[in-house]
């Protein structure tokens, strides 16, 4: 099957959750609005008897299975979005390597910075949020979790070598792991999983705004809702305390800093 045969049935597996994720929330708006009608009466009546108890329990019960179950479909159709993403990004990089390597094409063009600062803006904006379930840990590369000793540098992933760069082929035998930093691969969600951003004053690598390099930085401020960037502070001896200004980096481009002391 091919990937654009692949992709369709995709995108229409996920219209489908789409409905079926609006079909669910109307049934479960109207149970929620039995709760309100409930505890109006409650109100008015001054009172709370063993009627409103059962009933309201049995309601209660109904708006967490309601709720579930559309948590479920909303799961289901990340799933497929990020299947979507997966192959789109196959795609464009087999047609990278194809103009690579083919003799008969031009030589490639180098990107216009303008146009590379708004890709690397575009993959920070839409690099997933991790949605765990209840009591389930993020996973190795959401937000500051490091990649676990059994995390692969795969093709097309994006990479920090003290420059974001994306891996198009890899060998185990000649590429040092230890230089080879994995970005992260989902945002971490301060609200459900703070224990997953670095730390106030925690030593880093992030990304200098409008450029493609890694320096060392000081996190100033960690991200307080799941849409805000870090603030962090970049070494910078041309300041009298040795840093920048406050300066914004999406979760996307701030990976560890191995070395503890100042150079």
């Amino acid at each position: 099957m091919s990937a654009d045969t692949k992709i369709a049935e995709l995108l229409t597996e996920l219209h489908q959750l789409i409905k079926q994720t609006q079909e669910e929330r109307s049934r479960s708006e109207h149970n929620l609005l039995n709760i309100q009608k409930t505890h109006e009466r409650m109100q008015t009546e001054n009172k709370t008897s063993p009627y409103y108890r059962t009933k309201l329990r049995g309601l209660y019960t109904t708006a967490k299975a309601d709720a579930e179950a559309e948590c479920s479909i909303l799961r289901h159709a990340l799933d497929k979005i990020a299947e979507i993403k997966s192959l789109l990004e196959e795609r464009r990089i087999a047609a990278k390597m194809a103009g690579v390597y083919s003799d008969s094409d031009p030589p490639r063009k180098t990107m216009r910075r303008g146009v590379l600062m708004t890709l690397l803006q575009q993959s920070a904006m839409t690099l997933p949020l991790w949605i765990g379930k209840p009591g389930e840990s993020p996973p190795p590369l959401c937000g500051a979790t490091p990649a676990s000793k059994h995390t692969h540098t795969h093709t097309h992933t994006h990479t920090h070598t003290h420059t974001e760069a994306e891996v198009v082929s890899y060998n185990h035998s000649t590429n040092n792991r230890r230089r080879i930093i994995p970005l992260p691969q989902w945002k971490a969600n301060p609200e459900t999983d703070p224990e997953a951003l670095f730390s106030k004053d925690q030593l880093v690598l992030a990304l200098y705004p409008q450029t493609t390099c890694f320096y060392r930085a000081l996190i100033h401020t960690p991200p307080h809702r799941p849409q805000d960037d870090y603030s962090v502070l970049f070494e910078d001896t041309s300041y009298a305390d040795g840093y920048s200004p406050p300066l914004n980096v999406a979760q996307r481009y701030v990976v560890a800093c191995k070395e503890n002391k100042k150079k």
